[in-house]
């Protein structure tokens, strides 16, 4: 195939992948839906049975439960089929963006977007059984669907070789890691809010809330995918990233603006996980910690490259109009993640 055509391809990848996204959630809301009627209908059939009508099963009748139960369950498989498939047309778009490119695919901040945001749909589906993760589906589809259309309305950009800094085998090892601890960081930053959410409303055991586990699930689940992230961006930041600059720029460390972010990042998700490790943070205060984390993260990523003029890693301003997905190959600036 030509670079043309595997470029198109990653476009059409994208569009497919955001349409089934959509699909994940609206078959997540339906599934959200059923349990808020299952659950309205178990306190109909209590307060009937309190007035002393005889029980569902008394009256010889189908229990209504057992059929909103297969629905809930029927939409919630579903959305998860659809997860994946929209996970594997969006991977589909990466690896064939980098074959349109020669390169690895994230050059610039629409690369870098549509990867990373694959990174957290893939981690999502890997971690979906062994986590039990299925009460974080409507958040992370949702999550992934805005962020990668946000990538194709506001950040696309068409494939074009790399300025003389990034094309370095540094490119590969650093931003890829990066990527990495981003995804695992952004999936500890959704399980932290959801603590915080469910830590404000305890007696929410109604819809999508009653799937959500403890808060001492929750907390551990936050905690384990954060201390994996940690390794990551230290690996990232501290040790593959310095090395790069060393190489492109003769100095380890130039104080530049998203170097200053990204150290701000790792200071924040230290003082997390030593908070937890010595001074026994738990529950809403790590919580709260880990989303200024996230924050900080996702400045970094986004405020650097459209708010400083001095970034050595902004190595060109980022398109005042976003070009539509397009068929063929034009030219464009680079922004580099």
């Amino acid at each position: 195939m030509s670079t043309h055509a595997y470029e198109l391809l990653s476009n059409r990848a994208v569009a497919t992948a955001a349409v089934v996204y959509f699909l994940a959630l609206l078959s997540h809301l339906v599934e959200w839906s059923a349990l808020i009627g299952r659950r309205r209908a178990d306190v109909e059939e209590r307060e009937l049975v309190g007035a002393g009508a005889p029980a569902v099963e008394a009256r010889g009748l189908e229990t209504p439960d057992e059929d909103r139960s297969e629905r809930v369950a029927m939409f919630g498989r579903l959305g998860y089929l659809l997860t994946c498939i929209a996970a594997l047309a969006h991977l589909t778009a990466v690896v064939s963006r980098g074959l349109a490119a020669g390169r690895v695919p994230w050059g610039n901040m629409y690369e870098f977007t549509v990867t990373g945001t694959c990174i957290v749909a893939v981690a999502y589906v890997a971690l979906y059984r062994r986590l039990k993760l299925s009460w974080m589906a409507p958040a992370v589809v949702a999550f992934v669907m805005v962020f990668l259309m946000v990538g194709v309305l506001a950040l696309y950009a068409p494939v074009e070789p790399l300025t003389e800094a990034l094309n370095s085998y540094w490119l590969v090892i650093h931003v890829f890691a990066a990527s990495l601890a981003t995804g695992a960081f952004t999936l500890g930053g959704i399980a932290s809010i959801i603590y915080l959410i469910k830590r404000r409303y305890p007696d929410a055991d109604s819809g999508w809330m009653s799937r959500v586990p403890s808060l001492a699930s929750l907390d551990r689940t936050a905690y384990r995918i954060h201390a994996f992230g940690f390794v990551l961006w230290t690996f990232a930041v501290l040790i593959t990233g310095p090395i790069w600059a060393h190489q492109a720029w003769g100095s380890y460390w130039n104080w530049d603006p998203k170097e200053v972010w990204a150290f701000i990042t790792w200071v924040v998700y230290a003082g997390y996980l030593h908070a937890r490790a010595t001074a026994g943070w738990k529950g809403r205060n790590a919580a709260i910690l880990a989303i200024v984390g996230l924050a900080t993260l996702w400045f970094n990523f986004i405020g650097i490259n459209y708010f400083s003029t001095t970034s050595a890693h902004s190595y060109a301003s980022v398109p005042s109009h976003a070009p539509a997905i397009v068929d063929g190959p034009a030219a464009g600036g680079t922004v580099t993640a």
